[in-house]
């Protein structure tokens, strides 16, 4: 497997965007507010018509897209093709900036599972899903945003750390990495582990998009603190500041505001939005600001 130069439209200034809802489309096309773009999940539109495309070529005509993927199974066994066919067409009729997917699994055989489930990581999978990000950037023709996990159990079987891993993906096959803070806290919390020293073990140059989203608090059977992973709060405040200490490693990254549960009125989504514009504009200047 050989590292490529893939084609990945960037704009020149990248900005905060949030996630497209469609409770929230009419106001976007009224207000028709400042953000650097919107993102979308493919699934929602891998039909040839109704009104979600019809809202969304609209949007698409004032703002840049993303398409982050949740059903290719890149860390499986097999690649779902008919997916992955499907997921050309509608790539090709948007022309998004960024298309993404997760570091995980949900398929095995013809069982599809409604879930992103962990991979191990050893040898043996590396190649496998060095295999399927190949496949994917072959066929699609654009570079892959590959997402870090949010994880709950690890795996003895494992053999490489998770930043190890990542890294030696992106360095076999050129993709990108979707820095999610959400997930690197979560994972890093739940495992014991120290976050800024696992952001810094990620291959930070390949950072093509950055996720910020919200999650929830629980205890384990033994008592001690589990985050979920829900998407369905603000994002904490411990990651905000995560979040700032990678935006000054990276510099200034496009940056989305994820909500998938629960989701608020879309002036809460731009308000959060503001607040990650602030964390890069100051990146850009140089200086250092907290959220507010």
């Amino acid at each position: 497997m050989k590292a490529r130069r893939l084609a990945s439209a960037c704009p020149s200034a990248p900005g905060a965007g949030v996630g497209l809802k469609p409770q929230h489309f009419r106001d976007i096309l009224d207000a028709r507010p400042a953000l650097g773009f919107f993102e979308v999940h493919a699934e929602n539109y891998l039909g040839a018509g109704g009104p979600f495309h019809h809202y969304l070529g609209r949007i698409a005509e004032h703002y840049p897209l993303s398409v982050h993927g949740v059903g290719l199974s890149i860390g499986g066994d097999q690649l779902n093709l008919t997916h992955l066919d499907r997921l050309a067409t509608l790539l090709a009729r948007y022309e998004p900036q960024w298309f993404s997917e997760h570091l995980a699994w949900s398929r095995h055989g013809s069982v599809c599972l409604n879930d992103l489930l962990p991979v191990v990581y050893d040898e043996r999978t590396l190649a496998r899903v060095c295999a399927h990000v190949d496949r994917v950037q072959d066929r699609l023709q654009r570079r892959l945003l590959l997402e870090n996990p949010a994880t709950y159990l690890e795996s003895r079987a494992s053999t490489l750390p998770e930043a190890t891993f990542i890294a030696k993906v992106v360095r076999r096959t050129g993709c990108g990495l979707l820095l999610d803070m959400n997930n690197l806290y979560v994972s890093c919390v739940n495992h014991g582990r120290d976050a800024l020293a696992e952001l810094a073990a990620l291959p930070l140059h390949a950072v093509g998009e950055i996720h910020l989203a919200g999650h929830a608090v629980d205890i384990d059977a033994a008592g001690d603190p589990l985050l979920i992973d829900t998407h369905g709060a603000p994002v904490a405040r411990a990651v905000w500041n995560l979040y700032e200490q990678a935006i000054g490693l990276t510099g200034p990254v496009p940056t989305l505001i994820e909500r998938d549960h629960d989701v608020p009125g879309f002036d809460a989504l731009l308000a959060e939005a503001r607040q990650a514009e602030r964390v890069l504009h100051a990146a850009g200047r140089g200086t250092r600001t907290l959220p507010a």
